[in-house]
């Protein structure tokens, strides 16, 4: 999928982020950065909201998430209704996560995930779309009235 609008965010600035950065423009989208990335000083809850914010809004298509662990981050972006924000160690669980979950949030570990995994994730995330026989119970991942 080219042409996509993708927000990335961090708690740090890092050479992984970097070429996340570089490699989601080179596939063709529009990156919005989020954070340290972009030059701002802001934690992990700030940043895993503001990616959530902008997947939610509509102002991004999908999102790409990063903190030491991913687990803070993905947890303060699956706090914004409509995120379904998904830690992810490898291709595999970033295909299952399209495909049986809609994620529309890929978060990924700064401190164990190498370049060469996390393009393995993002070809993974954009080859894969949601499986439609999963779809009632993505939409009971939504949070009640």
């Amino acid at each position: 999928m080219a042409g996509m609008r993708i927000v990335l965010g961090s708690d740090e600035r890092t050479a992984l982020t970097d070429a996340v950065a570089a490699d989601l423009a080179a596939r063709g989208h529009e990156v919005e950065l989020v954070g340290p990335p972009a030059g701002a000083d802001l934690d992990w809850v700030a940043v895993g909201r503001a990616v959530g914010e902008g997947v939610a809004r509509g102002t991004a298509d999908s999102g790409v998430l990063f903190c030491w662990t991913g687990t803070g981050a993905s947890i303060a972006a699956n706090k914004v209704p409509g995120v379904r924000a998904a830690l992810c160690t490898d291709a595999a669980t970033a295909a299952g996560a399209r495909r049986w979950n809609d994620a529309n949030v890929l978060v990924m570990g700064l401190r164990l995930t190498s370049v060469e995994v996390a393009r393995e994730m993002l070809d993974a995330w954009f080859a894969t779309g949601p499986d439609p026989s999963e779809a009632a119970t993505v939409a009971g991942l939504e949070p009640g009235p």
